[in-house]
């Protein structure tokens, strides 16, 4: 699960890359921030989603339930982000940044664990071709 855990972080890093790419280009060529926002979030979301059935979690789970369960996961976490750095800000007195990095962790454990579970497999069960362990 570890490593599960560490490819599901780095999955993460490429998808704020993509996204803030995506939405400097966008926005560049004169799309209106709001909708250049929408379609990075959407490109991001795309990539994790990709990465994450094939690498992280191997998955050979496919079709549209998959892909409506990682966006309400996908969802979800954006709600529970919002109200983590809601209740930094503005009831602990947080500065927005560490606000922030306060309540990224939780989420990301969240939504990861869901992802491994719900979205992915159940208990992130290894896709053919994975190395399974044997009992001793």
């Amino acid at each position: 699960m570890t490593g599960q855990a560490v490819r599901y972080l780095l999955v993460g890093v490429s998808n704020t890359a993509i996204t803030l790419v995506a939405y400097a280009l966008l926005v560049a060529t004169g799309v209106p921030a709001v909708a250049a926002s929408a379609v990075a979030f959407l490109a991001g979301a795309a990539n994790g989603y990709r990465l994450n059935r094939t690498w992280t979690f191997r998955s050979d789970r496919r079709g549209a339930g998959q892909g409506a369960r990682y966006l309400a996961v996908l969802t979800l976490g954006l709600g529970l982000n919002a109200i983590g750095v809601a209740l930094a800000v503005h009831h602990a007195g947080l500065p927005k940044l560490a606000g922030e990095i306060v309540a990224l962790p939780p989420v990301t454990a969240a939504t990861f664990v869901l992802a491994r579970s719900w979205v992915f497999g159940a208990g992130g069960r290894p896709g053919p071709g994975a190395a399974v362990p044997r009992p001793r």
